[in-house]
């Protein structure tokens, strides 16, 4: 497993919050929040206001997102993609789409992410689908 960054930012730890609770309600075959409210319970450690506006709003936009996704991924579909990966791509197009976060932090802070917890080519994939949308102008409601 990569080294995380030091001094990583609260916003930066509540997006991988936010990854492993996507990732692990998929994995569960739960609803994408389906881990959430066990982890809200637990407060083990603490859960972030801002994963969980992150992990609801996925939820929130997962059909808006995922067709934009499934638009640009052309090759791969959805259930094709590695969960990490499609998780961390629902994330930032849900902060490119519907919140004040700058595109590229959004794009920057997936490709981090994926770098950091998925395969070789991941970092290289997910910046290409997040770069297309955000030249295409997509990314804005």
């Amino acid at each position: 497993m990569a080294e995380q960054r030091p001094h990583r930012s609260s916003r930066s730890k509540a997006r991988s919050r936010a990854l492993t609770v996507l990732f692990e309600s998929e994995v569960r075959g739960l609803s994408l929040d389906g881990t959430l409210q066990q982890r809200l319970d637990d407060q083990d450690p603490p859960v972030a206001g801002y994963t969980v506006e992150l992990v609801r709003g996925v939820v929130d936009h997962q059909e808006e997102i995922d067709e934009l996704l499934s638009r640009y991924s052309r090759d791969w579909s959805l259930t094709r993609m590695p969960a990490v990966d499609r998780n961390a791509l629902r994330l930032a197009v849900y902060e490119m789409r519907h919140t004040d976060v700058p595109d590229e932090v959004a794009i920057d802070e997936a490709v981090d992410l994926v770098t950091e917890l998925s395969t070789d080519d991941s970092p290289a994939f997910v910046n290409g689908i997040l770069g297309a949308i955000l030249r295409d102008g997509t990314h804005r409601v």
